[in-house]
């Protein structure tokens, strides 16, 4: 990611150029970078503060690596426990927003897919209920249940929101990294949230989220056992220890989110989980 000075006779400005380099991503950048171009281009019809596009160049023809060039957008990522309460609000409102883009049944996107599966799952070797982790796997193991499908995100949690202002200014500026938005259950982003939350700042935090999203006027699966499912498919995609997350958030300053940390706190939101929902 490159934030590029842009300078011509009609003055100067800034845009941000995403290249993929890693081999995994350059395999599939004509899918995501072309997934996320479309997805840009719908948005910009809309109230959510996405980045414009500018260009993309999916497969390299032009560029030393598949690249996707949009437009700058104001603000930062804010993951300090300072004000979470605050931007937790703002997040829900946010995701509120998110679902209730309409989409023309022939510029949908792709269905949603699950990051995890039962054979996939890796507990933590310290797993203090070892029991509770066969429990998790044991409610995937289910088909998923019905539900009204809408316009997600899909990776939306605090890494992928800017901000600007302090604790009750702050405001939400933009929201980043469209590359798997899929059309699916709100639940499921509701879910993915949560657990980034209760990882950032504790169980009771990410607990809180869906009441939020409730709050903002956002609609969620009515059983409980429904909701459940959606919430443990989420959380057990980030064991043993959330480390897909965790080390950009290390690399923003949160040092405090040690491997051990974050598998304690993930262990405890599934058990949380459980006891409200189970």
């Amino acid at each position: 990611m490159r934030r590029l000075c842009i300078e011509g006779p009609g003055g100067s400005g800034h845009l941000v150029l995403r290249s993929f380099v890693k081999p995994f991503y350059v395999r599939h950048a004509d899918g995501l970078l072309s997934r996320e171009a479309e997805i840009l281009r719908l948005l910009g019809a809309t109230d959510v503060p996405a980045a414009a596009l500018v260009d993309v160049d999916a497969t390299a023809t032009h560029c030393d690596h598949p690249s996707l060039l949009m437009t700058l957008l104001p603000g930062a990522v804010r993951l300090d426990d300072r004000g979470a309460e605050r931007r937790a609000d703002l997040l829900a409102e946010q995701l509120v927003r998110i679902h209730r883009v309409e989409v023309s049944a022939d510029a949908r996107p792709r269905a949603w897919q699950a990051w995890t599966s039962p054979e996939r799952v890796t507990p933590p070797q310290q797993a203090v209920r070892p029991e509770l982790w066969k429990r998790a796997v044991d409610v995937i193991r289910q088909d998923p249940p019905a539900f009204r499908p809408c316009f997600l995100h899909r990776d939306f949690h605090p890494g992928n929101v800017l901000f600007e202002g302090e604790r009750d200014d702050a405001r939400v500026s933009g929201v980043v990294d469209w590359v798997e938005t899929p059309w699916g259950p709100a639940d499921l982003d509701v879910a993915h949230c949560s657990t980034a939350l209760a990882l950032l700042h504790g169980v009771s935090l990410g607990m809180t989220f869906a009441d939020r999203y409730a709050a903002a006027g956002g609609r969620l699966a009515e059983r409980g056992a429904a909701h459940l499912y959606w919430r443990v498919i989420d959380a057990l995609a980030f064991a043993p220890d959330a480390e897909k997350v965790a080390v950009p958030w290390r690399e923003l300053g949160r040092t405090d989110l040690t491997p051990g940390l974050l598998s304690s706190r993930l262990e405890d939101y599934l058990q949380a989980l459980f006891d409200r929902y189970a």
